[in-house]
């Protein structure tokens, strides 16, 4: 710490001076509690400990037991709001664009380019959240079944002739392939545009021949890129989550067996290829992974940053500071699911009871 004042030039006045103006802007504007750890450090180091729990991440656990639902810390250099309160949650949410923005640590920009939706704001950021969902909405699902119950049948024989199955590097391996299959294919589409949109990369090289359009060849990339990496984490995770969830539950996967056994049985061909109707059938199977999704937690933390001083309850969140929204929080509240740890696809019965922290 004195080697840092040194360095910066600040005498033992100017120290105390900072101190006192800090106390008085705590006072003035009545920061939630918590810890801002150490100088430049923060509380990063044990923000980012490994756990093996499908808890709640310790260090949040901790401070929520400690400070309550809304805390303050220092991550990465930054002071944050961390916010495991459902009601601040909602109002980030609401307030997005107007009183909160995007944000995402300088790390994060520069793994997926300065031009990726997690560091849009205002217009363009709806914009592209908007291609986005059009581009995976419901009319596109239905038409890439086919291909998923082909690549998932192929994967499938494949692992059952081997003694064993590295999962998760399996499915990320599957990932490499694809990736390297749609670089080809969006070669192969620029020289030879198609007139009629098929698929994901039809739809952004339309986006960019428009005159009128807004979006450039740089986002274009940067957008494509952030969602493969995130596609290929989360999906090589929950599969690999579900497989050990089934193992450990012989219960859960007789029920899923038999839903799907169902199915086939009231086909009138059975080579006939997975349809929509049989996909919005399959009640249990989707009981199953909402409750997976809702242990795995795919997304830590969401984070948003303060655009003025906002008050809320008997806080104020200061303007630049950033928020971060815990969704474990809300997915592994007791008051919200009746022993929240326990793998229980059937409390998804009454499903309008839940809901997820994903956004």
């Amino acid at each position: 710490v004195a080697s840092f004042c040194v360095h910066c030039s600040f005498s033992r006045s100017k120290v105390y001076t900072l101190g006192l103006q800090l106390e008085e802007s705590q006072m003035q504007w009545e920061i939630a509690p918590g810890s801002m750890g150490w100088p430049l450090v923060g509380e990063t180091l044990q923000f980012f400990a490994p756990s093996t729990s499908f808890d709640i991440n310790p260090f949040v656990k901790k401070r929520m037991e400690r400070y309550g639902p809304i805390f303050r810390t220092n991550l990465v250099g930054r002071p944050v709001i961390v916010s495991t309160d459902s009601d601040l949650n909602h109002f980030v949410f609401q307030q997005e664009g107007q009183l909160f923005q995007s944000w995402y640590p300088d790390t994060f920009t520069e793994i997926f380019g300065r031009q990726n939706v997690g560091s849009m704001h205002g217009f363009m950021y709806k914009y592209l959240k908007s291609l986005v969902l059009n581009l995976f909405g419901p009319e596109s699902l239905k038409k890439m079944l086919p291909e998923v119950e082909q690549a998932a049948n192929r994967n499938l024989k494949m692992w059952s002739r081997q003694d064993t199955v590295e999962l998760k590097d399996a499915t990320a391996s599957g990932r490499k392939k694809a990736m390297r299959m749609l670089k080809t294919m969006l070669d192969e589409r620029r020289a030879r545009p198609q007139k009629l949109q098929r698929d994901f990369f039809d739809y952004v090289l339309e986006e960019l021949e428009r005159e009128d359009t807004i979006l450039t060849k740089e986002i274009a990339l940067d957008l494509m890129f952030v969602l493969l990496f995130a596609s290929f984490e989360t999906t090589s995770l929950v599969i690999t989550l579900a497989t050990k969830l089934l193992v450990d539950n012989p219960l859960v996967l007789k029920a899923l067996t038999e839903e799907h056994e169902a199915i086939l049985k009231e086909r009138k061909n059975l080579e006939s290829g997975f349809t929509w109707k049989e996909y919005k059938s399959m009640k249990f199977t989707f009981q199953f992974i909402n409750e997976t999704v809702r242990l795995a937690n795919i997304v830590p933390g969401i984070f948003r940053k303060a655009q003025r001083d906002i008050k809320f309850k008997d806080y104020t969140i200061p303007a630049g500071w950033a928020v971060m929204v815990c969704p474990p929080a809300v997915h592994l509240n007791p008051a919200r699911y009746e022993n929240p740890l326990d793998f229980n696809p059937w409390r998804w019965e009454v499903s309008r009871a839940y809901n997820f922290l994903l956004y």
